[in-house]
């Protein structure tokens, strides 16, 4: 009697596909499409081919009526016997082959990991898969953009970069989250903050504050500003990561919670609002389901300086760079038609310097949680 060919433990792993979410097999679908249309190229005896949309600045536009950046309709085409992209042909269809593995296993790996999971000397040859991560990074966007899929959805993450705490407890894995109850380090946002990962169990909140960087996140939560304000407190460690992003959007949407944001007086902190507030160029492709057009922008000011009385100890002079990049900045579309912007705009470079927020500790340690913020949310006084 034959014996039966051994199954390989990978495959002794895998999900039963119908045990899979909805959200897995739809990706996998996509995946498993994007595959069948090289059998379908080789069976005409056809070039196999792939076209990917164009991840360029001319080829993002702003949508007034929904208020954030979208893709454009440009794509770049990718065929197997063109020898100047023969190499990243393969490399896409190697990045889709990887997260099928993830899925089917029901796994997740990190940026990193996915490099490695892929990386070797192809055979016969001494042409490595990838030559570095930023090449196997720049393939996977490709492979986001070109079966519309989020990179957490095929299974891959990047390193924790943000915290949350306050009013509302949260189902995670399986494990109950109260958000009240983290102490000093808060709830560490993760990459993957998709429904099937995380659910809402209970929230008291009244509005979310984001605020730029962990030094004044740490400020906020030691002096319970969520706890007296109700409200739920995050930061993304300067520019927020995109599973910071994909969770605020989640809470603005599923629990109807106002988004303001707390970023520091400089063309670096318009910027990060505007990636919350309309989404990022470069991951156009991602704005309708990361951005938040009706978030607004708290502080700080270019008007602060006079009004908060603060000492010419904490101006920070602009630098040629940063002059450049408000200019850019005011010529947004977004911000171009909206008079506060460009006045606001208009005020830091009259002023010749920039602010951090934590300049208002040179008032007193607690006047941004006590006065400052309590004040501009009863004033309703933000730029939107």
């Amino acid at each position: 009697m034959a014996k039966k060919p051994r199954t390989s433990a990978a495959e002794q792993r895998e999900i039963d596909p119908k045990d899979l979410s909805p959200r897995d097999r739809k990706t996998l679908g996509q995946i498993t499409g994007l595959a069948d249309t090289v059998v379908k190229a080789a069976a005409s005896g056809r070039d196999p081919a792939m076209d990917i949309p164009a991840r360029t600045l001319s080829n993002v536009r702003y949508n007034k009526t929904k208020r954030f950046i979208e893709m454009g309709a440009a794509t770049n085409r990718r065929q197997l016997f063109n020898l100047n992209q023969a190499k990243s042909y393969m490399q896409t269809m190697l990045v889709a082959e990887g997260a099928k593995r993830l899925i089917v296993q029901g796994k997740t790996t990190s940026l990193r990991g996915m490099y490695y999971l892929l990386k070797h000397t192809i055979e016969g040859t001494r042409e490595e898969t990838f030559d570095d991560q930023e090449e196997s990074d720049s393939v996977i966007e490709d492979l986001e953009v070109a079966i519309e899929a989020l990179r957490e959805e095929l299974h891959v993450y990047a390193k924790n970069a943000g915290a949350m705490v306050g009013e509302i407890t949260l189902i995670d894995s399986g494990d109950t989250i109260d958000c009240t109850r983290m102490g000093s380090g808060g709830y560490s946002i993760p990459s993957i903050v998709e429904p099937e990962v995380i659910q809402f169990a209970k929230c008291n909140a009244k509005f979310i504050l984001h605020v730029e960087k962990d030094t004044v996140w740490r400020r906020f939560n030691e002096d319970k500003f969520w706890k007296t304000h109700k409200c739920i407190l995050t930061h993304g460690g300067g520019q927020p990561p995109r599973g910071v992003r994909r969770l605020l959007y989640r809470m603005h949407h599923e629990l109807d919670l106002p988004v303001y944001c707390l970023l520091d007086n400089d063309p670096w902190g318009y910027y990060i609002y505007s990636v919350i507030k309309q989404g990022s160029i470069n991951l156009a492709y991602e704005s309708k389901r990361m951005a938040i057009p009706d978030a607004r922008y708290l502080g700080l000011r270019s008007k602060d300086f006079e009004e908060c009385g603060l000492s010419n100890s904490v101006k920070i002079d602009l630098s040629d760079t940063d002059r450049k990049r408000a200019h850019q900045i005011m010529k947004y579309p977004w911000f171009a038609h909206k008079k506060p912007w460009q006045k606001e705009i208009e005020k830091l470079l009259e002023n010749g310097f920039k602010l951090e927020v934590e300049a208002l500790i040179s008032k007193d340690i607690s006047y941004v949680t006590e006065e400052y913020t309590p004040q501009r949310l009863a004033d309703q006084d933000w730029l939107d």
